[in-house]
């Protein structure tokens, strides 16, 4: 079986992805995002739906990540999702990840999903993300 590469726009939003993130310009996201966008976090147990509650936790995330770096990225066999290996250090504590992005047939994003390791780094920054996103628990619901 051959693999499909990603759609053209896709790899457009996904080289815009990594523009923004460089800049933590996540204000800029929504015409990277599909209406019905969802994300699910590494240390939350119900996905967080939705354009504004994806920006809240990227901004808030790429401020407490410290040496963030993408090392490598794969395509899924169908060509509509991308994994985005990365590392990062919070609150002295290494980790190792990925970044899961599915999009549609447009481009857009409409699921992205992140996972970490090691358990010492994945509670540095769930300990660190739990701070800075208690006053928005009912947006980060949908509200």
């Amino acid at each position: 079986m051959q693999a499909k590469p990603l759609s053209n726009q896709a790899q457009k939003t996904l080289a815009t992805w990594h523009e923004l993130l460089k800049r933590n310009a996540m204000e800029e996201l929504d015409p990277l995002l599909s209406d019905d966008i969802i994300f699910r976090s590494p240390v939350a147990h119900t996905p967080y739906p939705g354009r504004a509650a994806i920006k809240l936790v990227l901004k808030n995330v790429n401020q407490v990540f410290q040496n963030f770096q993408y090392h490598r990225s794969f395509v899924s066999d169908c060509g509509t999702s991308v994994v985005l290996e990365f590392s990062a250090e919070v609150s002295g504590k290494s980790l190792k990840g990925i970044d899961v992005l599915r999009f549609d047939d447009e481009g857009k994003i409409v699921e992205f999903e992140v996972m970490v390791r090691p358990l010492s780094g994945l509670q540095a920054l769930g300990a660190e993300m739990a701070k800075r996103m208690e006053p928005f628990k009912a947006q980060l619901a949908g509200a």
